[in-house]
């Protein structure tokens, strides 16, 4: 059974990604599984400078699901290159720098010093963040905004590039699109969905910064379509995440279209995740005949023209 995908100029022994921010930079995860049975592994959201993130309370549970509103804490480009990048390299997984700017000027410099650490085999842009060149407005809403983020981290890095989508665009087609005509080589999607929640004993809101992206099964339907419409807009890989907890969750994604899957909400619940999802895939497989996974993306709308 050849497990392996391609995204871009990346080669992944298997589909699985550990999802960005979930995962952090590995080192959490790593006591309680292994980096190694993944395909790939994508950062923690990463800035130009460090990041205290929101205030707390920032993680709440949902029903089939879960809120949080981290906020995109982090140390900095310049501390993740020197300290995380270096330990999470000797695992020999493919790593996906998850690269999160409040302007297009800053995408460039993160993608600029990325360029110069060969441990960095992509960069995911995150295109959920406030856009300060767009009066406010994620970029990810917008297209153009979508382009010109895009278009500034591919003049920078010469390696693999992936735009992470929002479901909050207006059409998941026209900003997957935008992402493939700037450059990206891929399109991973979708990020979280905002929501909040409320104590109705101290009647306020559970988290700090009142809402938050909600994951987890609860997205699933929603990421499934958003996968599904993108899939026929644009001829690069697509990314499917978004509530796959399950080795049938997988396949109903690569069905839909997507090539590789990132796992997240799902790692919290169940850390071994990943060695189950690809032991279904491998019996599923063997069950209908198929020797690549490769030969599932996209099936269930190809197979009906």
């Amino acid at each position: 059974m050849d497990l392996g995908v391609r995204l871009g100029d990346l080669k992944l022994k298997n589909p699985l990604i550990a999802a960005s921010g979930v995962f952090g930079y590995g080192k959490e995860y790593s006591r309680v599984g292994d980096i190694r049975w993944f395909g790939a592994v994508s950062t923690k959201g990463t800035t130009l400078h460090p990041r205290a993130g929101n205030p707390p309370p920032r993680v709440t549970e949902t029903p089939s699901g879960m809120l949080n509103s981290i906020g995109l804490e982090n140390p900095g480009i310049e501390a993740v290159i020197r300290h995380e990048i270096p330990w999470l390299s000797q695992f020999g997984v493919p790593i996906i720098l998850n690269a999160a700017g409040e302007t297009y000027d800053e995408f460039a410099q993160i993608a600029a010093m990325a360029e110069e650490v060969p441990e960095i085999d992509a960069i995911e842009v995150n295109v959920s963040c406030p856009n300060v060149n767009a009066g406010g407005i994620a970029f990810g809403i917008d297209p153009r905004s979508v382009y010109r983020a895009t278009r500034a981290v591919r003049k920078s890095f010469s390696r693999t590039v992936i735009v992470k989508l929002s479901p909050a665009a207006v059409s998941i087609k026209d900003v997957a699109r935008a992402a493939e005509e700037g450059g990206a080589q891929a399109v991973s999607l979708i990020n979280t969905l905002v929501g909040m929640a409320i104590d109705i004993h101290s009647k306020r809101p559970v988290l700090g910064n009142v809402t938050g992206g909600l994951s987890g099964p609860a997205v699933k339907p929603v990421a499934l379509r958003c996968v599904w419409e993108a899939a026929q807009a644009v001829s690069i890989p697509i990314i499917g995440m978004g509530g796959i907890v399950s080795w049938q969750d997988a396949v109903e994604f690569l069905l839909a279209g997507a090539s590789a899957l990132a796992l997240g909400s799902g790692l919290l619940v169940n850390p071994r995740l990943p060695v189950e999802i690809l032991r279904g895939l491998e019996e599923y497989c063997s069950r209908e005949g198929i020797d690549r996974i490769a030969d599932l993306t996209g099936l269930a709308w190809r197979s009906g023209r």
